[in-house]
């Protein structure tokens, strides 16, 4: 088990409330990893799901983010929810999702999507939109009538975080930082922070 009940149970709580509360996408996270030279670089990526075994989101893998994380295997990523004054900052050790974990998780996308990540050739440089545009109708009329399979290189990452921090905001910025971090012995201390 790779997150305690209280930090699940605290995610959960969090994610149902900004789910009532956010007016666009609360599962929007911003994923920050860095390159060989230890340059980092951030996006937005949405959080699939989560739980004890940590947190899942998907992408290309062959994408700048997919590369940096095949070379350092370490990322943190920040979900902020404005409208609740919250944010969580995960850290720790990234992992490829087994196969079928993304099958199942790319059978649930809508069409529209699934042909997408054939045709996009993501994070490369794109010399005109009709090329994207030819792409798509080449790789929608190769399905036509069949079921859209995953593309091998397209799939899930869970990051098994080592350290999370539940931060609310309160007045006069006197903010609440709740931290959990993972020891030598494999369990979680929690403390609390000045803001």
């Amino acid at each position: 088990m790779f997150l305690t009940d209280a930090m699940t149970d605290k995610l959960n709580t969090w994610m149902e409330e900004a789910i009532e509360s956010e007016p666009d996408v609360p599962d929007a996270m911003q994923l920050a990893t860095v390159d060989e030279d230890g340059r980092p670089s951030l996006r937005t990526v949405l959080l699939k799901s989560w739980g004890d075994s940590g947190l899942v989101f998907y992408t290309n893998y062959r994408s700048r983010k997919g590369q940096q994380l095949s070379h350092t295997p370490y990322a943190s990523v920040l979900l902020h929810w404005k409208s609740s004054a919250r944010q969580l900052i995960a850290e720790g050790r990234v992992e490829p999702m087994g196969e079928s974990n993304s099958n199942l998780y790319f059978a649930s996308r809508d069409r529209g999507s699934q042909l997408g990540a054939w045709a996009s050739l993501q994070s490369e440089e794109l010399d005109d939109r009709s090329t994207l545009e030819e792409r798509l109708a080449a790789v929608t009329a190769r399905f036509e009538g069949k079921t859209v399979t995953r593309p091998p290189h397209w799939g899930g990452f869970k990051l098994i975080p080592d350290r999370m921090e539940f931060w609310q905001g309160m007045p006069d910025r006197l903010h609440v930082r709740t931290v959990f971090e993972r020891t030598a012995q494999d369990t979680w201390d929690d403390k609390t922070l000045y803001p």
